[in-house]
Parts: structure tokens; sequence; C-alpha cells
């Protein structure tokens, strides 16, 4: 049987594909949810930081991922430039919209909020988020 490599070399000139996609492998980061500590971003209470990004191979519609944790304090008002999506994963989050939509979120809910979206955070407790939003690393 031979190889991909192999039988594209037996090829004609004419058959030969134009572009050959380079190997990737994936990115792995260990216990990300209990030692990554994201860094104040806003207010006293307020921390997000990004652990992995697709720029470098996809530097025109890159998608980026981190946390976002909130503590008990000042709500955060965010108002999305890029299209995101986010998981509860501890804790627990008041979220709200300019539609009026409200909603308690705890571990294990997934939102979406398009781009242009103005979303008010706020917790009693605190909360912990996993999101991948469509922009660059640091964008946010």
């Amino acid at each position: 049987m031979g190889t991909l490599l192999s039988k594209i070399k037996s090829l004609k000139p004419s058959e030969k594909p134009t572009t050959l996609h380079p190997i990737m492998s994936f990115t792995h980061i260990s216990n990300a949810q209990t030692t990554f500590k994201p860094p104040l971003i806003a207010n006293e209470n307020a921390y997000l930081g990004d652990i992995a990004t697709s720029e470098s191979n996809d530097p025109t519609s890159p998608i980026t991922a981190g946390f976002y944790r909130l503590e008990k304090g000042t709500p955060l008002v965010y108002e999305y430039t890029y299209h995101e999506m986010k998981i509860i994963v501890d804790g627990e989050f008041d979220i709200g919209d300019e539609t009026g939509q409200k909603v308690h979120a705890v571990k294990g809910d997934v939102f979406y909020f398009p781009k242009g979206s103005k979303i008010t955070f706020t917790t009693e407790t605190f909360g912990l988020g996993f999101f991948v939003g469509q922009r660059k690393e640091g964008a946010a």
C-alpha cells in the first residue's frame, strides 16, 4: 500500500494537488481549570485570561479560549465586539442583557453571546466560566 506522500509523488504534474496541508499537533493545557489564575481586568472583582488561540494557524479568523472569573462585588457590564460561547464550570452568575432577558447560571449552563450584545454579569458568591471567542488573543 504506500503512503500518501509516495502516491502523490507518483502522480503526473497535472494530477498533483496544488496545496499540501502540514500535519499539526493539538495543544494541551493540563489542569487549566484549577491551576490557571486569570488576571484582574475590571473593577475589584472581574478576572479574565486567554489560555489558547488559533491565531498563528488562522490569523484572519482566529478563535481564542480562556477563563472568566467574577467574585462578589461590582457587576461587570461588557459589550461584545465578537461572537463568544461560554460554559459555566463552577459557581454561579446572574446574567442579563439589554432585551431584559435574565438567567441565574450554574455549572453546566452554556451561553452564546452574539457580537454587539451588551451583557451584565453579577454574582452573590463567585462564578467561573470557560469561553471561546471569535477574536485575537488579548482582544477582549
